[in-house]
């Protein structure tokens, strides 16, 4: 991103960089150094357990010679938006007051593009702080149709990405997501709604339902954020 860039404004830089507006002017969350460190670590054992809950997450960091007790271990995963494929009580980011819908996927053939499309959000570290990426993924192509950046887990910048994909490839017959409140919203589901798709949600702490985009992140991560420090949401 050029503040002085001679034909393009920041507005249409960020727009071509899939950043929404909050995220230009991203400032770091306000986590410790020693918080951002244990978050970059529970992040990659969850890629390796996700069934781990915060419990076996904090047995994880004792081992590791982390003294990182398990209600600070709980908070850093629910900020994470990590969840283990079984599901505690009262840690799904589910909102009760929204609707779910059933999971549509159960023995369906998938057998060509714009058929299912599947959605998810993960966190990503910084060099000083954190961001949230959603991404729209077909689930037969496993190609990326859109996604967003933000600092915050509004569901603005899903919607947006969830938009920008309907724009550029038509609407799919089914969307597929997990039952976070971004995705139950009723600004969500009637975007989908008007386009005439049908919705399909996951079991409460099923990940497998939403495989194909948990193996995006693992391969994104693994690929790329582990490997880089990145200071800026524009790089």
């Amino acid at each position: 991103m050029k503040q002085d860039h001679p034909k393009l404004s920041t507005r249409r830089q960020s727009t071509l960089l899939s950043l929404t507006r909050s995220t230009l002017y991203y400032q770091p969350r306000g986590e410790s150094a020693e918080n951002l460190k244990f978050m970059s670590i529970i992040d990659k054992q969850f890629l390796q357990t996700p069934w781990y809950g915060s419990r076996q997450m904090s047995r994880h960091m004792q081992r590791e010679g982390h003294r990182c007790g398990r209600h600070r271990v709980r908070r850093l995963m629910r900020l994470m938006r990590l969840v283990p494929i079984y599901q505690e009580p009262n840690t799904s980011k589910k909102n009760p007051a929204h609707k779910t819908y059933p999971y549509l996927l159960k023995e369906l053939a998938i057998t060509r593009p714009n058929q299912v499309w599947c959605t998810d959000i993960t966190y990503i570290r910084m060099e000083r702080g954190f961001l949230y990426l959603v991404a729209v993924m077909d689930w037969y192509s496993r190609k990326v149709l859109s996604w967003r950046l933000s600092n915050t887990m509004d569901v603005g910048f899903c919607i947006e990405a969830l938009k920008e994909a309907l724009a550029t490839y038509g609407p799919p017959e089914i969307f597929n997501s997990d039952q976070g409140s971004q995705f139950t919203s009723t600004e969500f589901t009637d975007v989908l709604k008007a386009a005439k798709v049908k919705i399909s949600m996951d079991g409460r702490g099923r990940w497998i339902d939403n495989r194909m985009i948990e193996r995006l992140w693992r391969s994104l991560k693994y690929e790329c954020v582990y490997l880089n420090a990145f200071e800026t949401s524009s790089e």
